[in-house]
C-alpha cells in the first residue's frame, strides 16, 4: 500500500495582484467568423474597464473590431489571434490572421493597398488618440498578416 503524501502548504507572498494598466496583457484566439468583431469589441471593453483604462475603452473597442473585420474581409472564416497589451505607456492592439502569401510582390502590394484603404475608420479613430496603425506580413512560412493599432491615453 502506498504512502499518502501531502504537498506542503503554500503561503501567499502577498495580497493578490489587482488588474491595473501595467499588467494588461492578453491574447485571444478567435475562430474567424463575422461575429468575431462583436466579440473583440466586448472583450476590449471588459479588459480595459477592469484594468482602469476607461478613457480608451470606446476607441480601443472600435479599433479591435475594425482589425477583426478587416481580417475577416480578406481571409474569411480562418482563425485569428487578437493581442492587447499596455506597454511603454500605450495600448497596443495586434491582430494576426491567416491571409495567404501572394505569388508576386506586385500582388502582395496591391492587396496591402486595398486592405489599407478599407481601414479608413480605424485610421480616423486612432488619429484622434495621437496613435498609429499599420499592416505588415506576418513572419511565418504560411503567410498571414499582422495588423495593429497603437493608442495613447
Amino acid at each position: 500500500m502506498g504512502v499518502l503524501r501531502c504537498l506542503p502548504a503554500v503561503t501567499p507572498a502577498g495580497p493578490p495582484v489587482s488588474p491595473v494598466a501595467d499588467n494588461l496583457s492578453y491574447s485571444l484566439a478567435l475562430p474567424g467568423g463575422a461575429y468575431c468583431a462583436r466579440l473583440a469589441r466586448g472583450a476590449m471593453r471588459t479588459l480595459l474597464t477592469q484594468h482602469g483604462l476607461t478613457d480608451l475603452v470606446e476607441t480601443a473597442a472600435l479599433a479591435a473590431s475594425e482589425l477583426v473585420a478587416g481580417a475577416y474581409r480578406f481571409t474569411p472564416d480562418r482563425e485569428m489571434m487578437l493581442r492587447v497589451r499596455w506597454h511603454f505607456d500605450a495600448l497596443r492592439i495586434v491582430l494576426y490572421d491567416q491571409h495567404p502569401v501572394h505569388a508576386t510582390p506586385q500582388g502582395a502590394e496591391k492587396c496591402r493597398d486595398r486592405r489599407s484603404r478599407s481601414m479608413w475608420l480605424l485610421a480616423a479613430a486612432v488619429d484622434e488618440h495621437g496613435g498609429d496603425w499599420g499592416l505588415t506580413p506576418a513572419l511565418t512560412p504560411e503567410g498571414g498578416t499582422k495588423s495593429w493599432a497603437l493608442l495613447h491615453p
